[in-house]
């Protein structure tokens, strides 16, 4: 879970500059990929979740794990920060790009398509 969150801290970090280079279908291409490494990251999550409580119910000092999650709980901030860092990013090209829509709309009677048959 640690290696992939890095995995998906780098992804992240190669959206960002891609998206200051205006290289968006590279975002594209990496879509799927993030998409599978959040869903891994979930289930690994749970199970690891269900694990240390199992070691728990079974006695185990799970404080034995403590440096290793704590390891992955920062980890985990990054990825959270990262993603925060993107969405900063994405959103007002978003925004803008919904608002040049809009505009193009107004400007064809609220059509965006002016089509005559």
């Amino acid at each position: 879970m640690l290696e992939l969150s890095k995995d998906m801290q780098d992804l992240l970090l190669l959206d960002i500059e891609d998206i200051k280079k205006a290289k968006h279908e590279n975002l594209l291409e990496r879509n799927e990929k993030k998409e599978e490494a959040i869903v891994e990251i979930t289930n690994l999550k749970s199970s690891l979740n269900e694990k240390l409580v199992e070691a728990m119910q079974n006695g185990e000092d799970i404080n034995l794990y403590r440096q290793k999650v704590d390891n992955l709980e920062e980890e985990l901030k990054n990825l959270y920060k990262l993603n925060k860092q993107l969405a900063s990013i994405v959103l007002p090209i978003q925004q803008m790009y919904k608002d040049i829509v809009e505009e193009i709309a107004r400007e064809n009677g609220g059509n965006l398509l002016d089509v005559k048959a």
